[in-house]
């Protein structure tokens, strides 16, 4: 039995992430602690509690980078991490993965893990290159890199790209590096459904699914269903979620009613049941710029829908071309449209693709088997 401290940010994401993870060491008899650096309100903290972990609250900017506070905050997290006194920190997220690694050093932890889900904005290309102030903020990221990951007895990341972005191109010394593949959903939670048969001619439903960041490729989509429903009126386009003010990235409330003004999306914003809105749609729409390993993507191969996706880094780890979706070159708003029209005109390829999404679903994104791994990676 071992004591663990699973250091994270929002109390949001070990409900939605972490949550099989946990059941599954509970299961094996190890005391969790979960670090949380943001939450909405007590209830939810409940609910993490509910899980079976100790919930710990530390404080740590997400957005932004203020040397000094993050420095005080460090040492403030190391008497945290010191009082509890574990056997293994695992950090997740690139700010607890930094800064989280050196207090847990700095509080003599035996066994440090840390998992980079993907490497964030400053890593992202954009179409118009990266701005100078992102340019600056990559290079601080860079040297926190080499400060804080030679101090970790692993690093794990989603995606083969990762590392060689990374590790591979600023020389980072590292002791071991893993790439574990999607941490995988609970299948039982995301179950098969099948394309309802009807009158395709009335119409598709595209989804898109993701915060609300230039990065995930919001506009591109929004620039896509403009082409297709000039050509095909009766389509719809779904977009779910919420703008994300802590992240570089994120788009602006103006932005965002701009685009709910030009009437091509449906926007509810964030919703709970996510599942639901993917069991009605037709095709998931993720044109990212990149990834570690989209869970969205997941969750639509799992309920069984073709996806449209881009050829970056993580993205094209969910889909086979051809087989259960398309893969289309980034920033490109009329190939994206080309493969809608795909489905609209061959809505056979539905259900066809949407099987063998799910099929691939049930081989790679199983969550007992990647947490299985993932155990014996934090245990060693």
């Amino acid at each position: 039995m071992s004591t663990i401290v699973l250091l994270g940010t929002v109390a949001s994401s070990f409900l939605g992430f972490r949550k099989d993870l946990i059941m599954s060491l509970k299961k094996n008899g190890h005391i969790v602690y979960a670090f949380i650096s943001q939450y909405r309100d007590e209830s939810e903290l409940k609910r993490v509690e509910s899980l079976g972990v100790i919930p710990i609250i530390y404080h740590l900017n997400r957005g932004g980078l203020n040397p000094l506070a993050d420095i005080k905050q460090t040492y403030i997290l190391a008497n945290k991490i010191k009082h509890i006194d574990p056997d293994i920190v695992f950090s997740f997220f690139a700010k607890p993965v930094i800064f989280g690694t050196l207090a847990a050093r700095i509080a003599k932890v035996p066994r440090i893990i840390g998992m980079l889900e993907g490497l964030g904005y400053p890593f992202t290309d954009q179409p118009e290159g990266l701005a100078k102030k992102t340019k600056l903020i990559k290079v601080i990221q860079v040297f926190l890199y080499k400060l804080s990951l030679p101090k970790l007895d692993k690093i794990l990341f989603l995606n083969p790209d990762d590392p060689k972005d990374l590790i591979d191109r600023y020389n980072i010394n590292v002791k071991e590096v893993v790439v574990l593949g999607p941490i995988g959903l609970n299948l039982e939670s995301y179950p098969y459904s099948a394309i309802q048969e009807r009158d395709f001619s009335q119409g598709l439903n595209f989804l898109f699914i993701g915060r609300l960041l230039k990065e995930k490729g919001i506009h591109d989509f929004v620039a896509a269903a403009t082409i297709v429903k000039a050509k095909y009126p009766q389509t719809s386009f779904t977009v779910l979620g919420a703008i994300d003010n802590a992240n570089m990235g994120a788009l602006k409330q103006n932005d965002l009613d701009q685009l709910i003004a030009t009437g091509v999306i449906d926007y509810p914003g964030y919703v709970s049941n996510v599942k639901d809105w993917i069991a009605k749609s037709d095709v998931f729409v993720l044109p990212s710029y990149r990834e570690g390993i989209p869970r969205s993507t997941q969750e639509a191969m799992a309920i069984g829908r073709a996806v449209i996706t881009t050829d970056v880094p993580g993205c094209r780890e969910t889909v086979q071309h051809g087989v259960n979706g398309f893969i289309v070159d980034k920033w490109n708003p009329q190939a994206l449209a080309e493969k809608m029209i795909f489905f609209i005109e061959n809505p056979k390829y539905l259900s066809s693709m949407g099987l063998e999404g799910y099929q691939l679903a049930r081989k790679k994104f199983d969550a007992n088997k990647v947490n299985q791994s993932l155990i014996e990676i934090l245990l060693g």
